[in-house]
């Protein structure tokens, strides 16, 4: 389960670990909603990466057996800066 390892830097780094834990666990969304107490609305909102209250966020992972862990950031890597400015438009450089 890779979803485990990934670095969260963003909100939508946090929604697609949401989701691919989810999927991984077989849990279908009405289920996390029913056991955390929050709508389905919240949890498709969290795996879009919309903001959500932290006190959501919490109840959601408590409902899909999971807990955060936070370690110091440091400085991303080569890859993912690629990887989070490869979605940038190049027109910008034709402009002058």
């Amino acid at each position: 389960m890779s979803y485990m390892k990934d670095k969260i830097r963003l909100p939508i780094d946090l929604g697609t670990a949401v989701k691919q834990a989810r999927k991984a666990s077989g849990l279908k969304t009405t289920d996390i909603a029913k056991n955390s107490g929050r709508s389905r609305d919240i949890l498709n909102r969290l795996e879009r990466g919309e903001d959500v209250t932290v006190a959501s966020l919490m109840d959601i992972l408590r409902a899909m057996g999971l807990v955060l862990n936070l370690e110091r950031a440091g400085l991303p890597t080569l890859a993912e800066m690629t990887q989070r400015f490869s979605n940038l438009d190049d027109d910008d450089d034709d402009a002058a």
